[in-house]
């Protein structure tokens, strides 16, 4: 929910920050703050409510002296957004400086009882007790006065510690919010998120929860030996490359992010598929007849999709469950059940905790992430990166392509272990190869799609509808649409407007239907005349060639023909466009919506 950097080695530390800082402000910009030691370890502290962009130049001009540091940007989700809720925060007498990543469950227990010890508070938020607590435990050694600190804390933490009383060493914890080290030439980076270090190195050491690093400026030491892994990205991939928003961007992206998820892994010839992070368990997935796909957002609407998928090719049982309820429930499952885990970050605190539960019972755990070296990646027993590179707005798109091409291709992985003809899965690994191209067929819609979203932006409500396969397509447009335009929209299967929802239809009520040529056509159709019959406004989705469906529809937008189980990943290409477009025109911050943060790391 928020954005740590920190620094330590031979150069000026302030501007490493700064730079780390801005690239991560995705993952929170309502506040930020600095915290740099010069060569006498006396601290320069800078906090400010804001966006970092706003600050800018008056940050460049700032000569701040030292060569370690930490900083953050925060996403508030304990105390109000001030000045002093902004981090770093720090101790009674200003020698512990700390920057935090997560949640305090139990910081107002702690806090009653470092109140009564004399301790005093200057801010609302739960991580303030961090500083006191290790000051509490300090005897000059840092290090053991953190790992005595958080014996006492409940909750979720990554943190990245410095004091002036034991000067030129930077402490990083973690328990379930994502750290790194990054590991330069005489200099060592600390950060919740390789965005931050890209420019300085590729080379980083993922914590794992429960465990400490200490790091001099020369040399490091964690409480067990971690093998160094390589960032597949570069930094050019983090960067808006000439579009005025990253979400655009990366809607531009979708086709390359469809590409890289099947490059080398789909095989016409032989109607399958290779995943390699799957080859350990293949025998045991043999005998799997039940899936429990676990996810949230819209990773979980990719999920839905894959259902679809896997029960009507693959022939294997599936449910869908939000991570975030799922771990509250008693699940039926035995030796022959599996569960998939799907998040962009890799580092969902909802699905993590889902994962961990399923872990528990001892069934196998699968997962599909975007993130090399995540905390899903790592506690899964095999899983499949997507490899849509780094995605960097809040609100998901291309990650999404990459999530159901991957569900795709696992649905031809385990449906030709059963009973999938080699015919069906040549078919569908061969229309699968297609869709890159046609994508990018789509993606020369955006002026048309532009054009519909000046003529609708002045409505206040939006229905999404879709059936089958399309059904959580049509939830996925509404959250965008909601997410970054603020506009009141809701999915729905087609099926149900008459169970409720048309009561809300007339002519300010505007709905998009999606409905390619597929085996709910006609369904959809009359789901249309539905709405229309009540006076309001159609935009439909439909395939090429479909002249008729001008007939009931106010604006139709074309996508190419594909296999059905396959048009989610076209039809939900025009949806993120149209709610780009209309956050856009409605003047919003398209890449930074309020009240949102990228990765979700709090329960």
């Amino acid at each position: 929910m928020c954005g740590i950097v920190g620094y330590i080695g031979k150069k000026p530390a302030f501007p490493i920050l700064l730079s780390g800082l801005k690239r991560l402000e995705y993952r929170g910009y309502d506040s930020y703050g600095f915290c740099v030691l010069n060569a006498q370890n006396e601290p320069f502290l800078y906090k400010r409510i804001g966006r970092i962009s706003d600050a800018e130049k008056e940050l460049l001009d700032l000569k701040v002296e030292g060569n370690i540091g930490e900083a953050h940007t925060r996403w508030a989700t304990s105390g109000a957004v001030t000045n002093k809720n902004a981090h770093p925060h720090f101790d009674c007498s200003k020698n512990i400086f700390l920057v935090h990543n997560g949640i305090i469950e139990n910081y107002q227990e702690l806090k009653e009882k470092l109140i009564k010890e004399g301790h005093k508070f200057n801010s609302e938020c739960d991580t303030e007790i961090l500083p006191h607590l290790i000051e509490k435990y300090f005897e000059g050694n840092l290090e053991e006065a953190v790992r005595k600190a958080l014996r006492e804390v409940k909750g979720t933490y990554g943190i990245a510690v410095i004091s002036k009383k034991d000067p030129q060493k930077l402490v990083a914890a973690r328990f379930s919010s994502p750290l790194l080290l990054g590991m330069g030439q005489d200099e060592t980076l600390v950060a919740s998120d390789p965005t931050a270090i890209i420019t300085h190195t590729r080379q980083v050491i993922n914590l794992d929860d429960n465990e400490i690093a200490v790091i001099n400026p020369n040399n490091f030491f964690i409480l067990k030996e971690k093998p160094l892994v390589q960032i597949e990205w570069t930094p050019e991939e983090a960067e808006k490359g000439g579009y005025p928003h990253f979400m655009l961007k990366e809607i531009m992206e979708e086709p390359e992010a469809i590409e890289n998820a099947i490059r080398g892994r789909v095989m016409v010839e032989d109607g399958s598929v290779k995943l390699g992070g799957l080859d350990v368990i293949a025998e045991k997935l043999r005998e799997i007849n039940r899936l429990i796909l676990v996810a949230c957002g819209t990773a979980h609407y990719a999920a839905q999709v894959g259902e679809y998928m896997l029960e009507e090719y693959a022939g294997i049982s599936c449910e869908v469950d939000i991570g975030s309820e799922f771990r509250y429930r008693k699940p039926i499952v035995d030796e022959k059940t599996a569960a998939i885990f799907i998040s962009q970050s890799g580092e969902t605190a909802d699905t993590l905790a889902a994962l961990r539960e399923m872990k528990k019972k001892g069934i196998l755990t699968l997962g599909i992430t975007n993130v090399v070296g995540s905390t899903q990646a790592r506690e899964t027993d095999a899983g499949v990166y997507i490899r849509s590179g780094p995605e960097i707005a809040v609100a998901s798109t291309k990650a999404f392509l990459g999530q159901l091409a991957t569900l795709a291709m696992f649905t031809v992985f385990l449906g030709r272990q059963r009973d999938m003809a080699l015919v069906m899965g040549k078919r569908i690994v061969s229309e699968l190869s297609k869709l890159p191209e046609l994508a990018k067929k789509v993606l020369k819609l955006a002026p048309e799609i532009e054009k519909l979203a000046k003529k609708y932006k002045d409505f206040k409500n939006f229905w999404f509808i879709g059936r089958k396969y399309n059904f959580p397509i049509a939830l996925e447009g509404a959250l965008k649409l909601k997410e970054i335009s603020y506009l009141h929209a809701e999915g729905i299967g087609g099926g149900e407007l008459k169970h409720g929802p048309l009561a809300l239809i007339d002519e300010n009520f505007p709905t998009i239907a999606i409905c390619p040529s597929d085996s709910v056509y006609e369904k959809m159709c009359s789901n249309i005349e539905e709405v229309k019959a009540r006076g309001g406004p159609v935009i439909a989705l439909a395939t090429e060639g479909n002249e008729e469906i001008k007939k009931i529809a106010d604006e139709v937008i074309y996508i190419p023909k594909t296999l059905e189980m396959l048009t989610p990943i076209l039809s939900v290409i025009p949806l993120h466009l149209f709610a780009y477009y209309m956050a856009v025109l409605l003047g919003k911050d398209v890449d930074k919506p309020r009240n949102l943060a990228k990765s979700i790391v709090v329960e």
